[in-house]
């Protein structure tokens, strides 16, 4: 498991230093159960000029995520991708996700999103198509924490979703 993780990890490092016209497709998602709160915090990064494409492609219109203004102008859309192409479900019942923000990091923009009112994780499903969409060769790695407990998945297009038991 920290032989996984360790690799995770450095492929996630050395993808963040990559140029413009990448050929790595990759997201990284860590949702995290917060057991006081009752929550799922989710943080995750995507390439910033594949999210511009995606949503271009999708919604039919010219989308800029270059400045921070514009991530803030575009939320609602952000958030409407990721309510179709990220699907969490908890013990069997499926959960509303809310974008709480955004931020930059090199080339990816970094995603705040939160599930409430989650009572107790002992099973999650994870489905995550982000990008799966425009890219065939997308990868989306997941890390799944609760309490000392983390399992690692790697969900591509034709095999996006699964489920862990904690």
């Amino acid at each position: 498991m920290k032989k996984t993780f360790a690799l995770l990890f450095a492929i996630v490092l050395l993808t963040s230093f990559s140029t413009k016209d990448h050929e790595t497709y990759l997201s990284v998602t860590e949702i995290e159960y917060n057991k006081e709160q009752k929550s799922l915090q989710i943080i995750s990064r995507v390439f910033i000029d594949d999210l511009e494409d995606v949503l271009a492609k999708r919604y039919q219109k010219e989308v800029s995520l270059s400045y921070k203004e514009d991530l803030e102008l575009n939320k609602d859309l952000i958030e409407k991708y990721l309510n179709k192409k990220l699907n969490i479900t908890i013990n069997k019942e499926s959960q509303n996700l809310k974008l709480l923000g955004s931020k930059f990091d090199a080339d990816q923009i970094v995603l705040f999103i939160e599930c409430k009112n989650v009572q107790n994780l002992k099973i999650i499903r994870v489905e995550n198509l982000i990008l799966t969409d425009l890219f065939d060769s997308q990868k989306n790695i997941v890390h799944v924490k609760k309490g000392e407990s983390i399992e690692s998945m790697l969900l591509v297009k034709g095999n996006s979703s699964k489920t862990l038991n904690f």
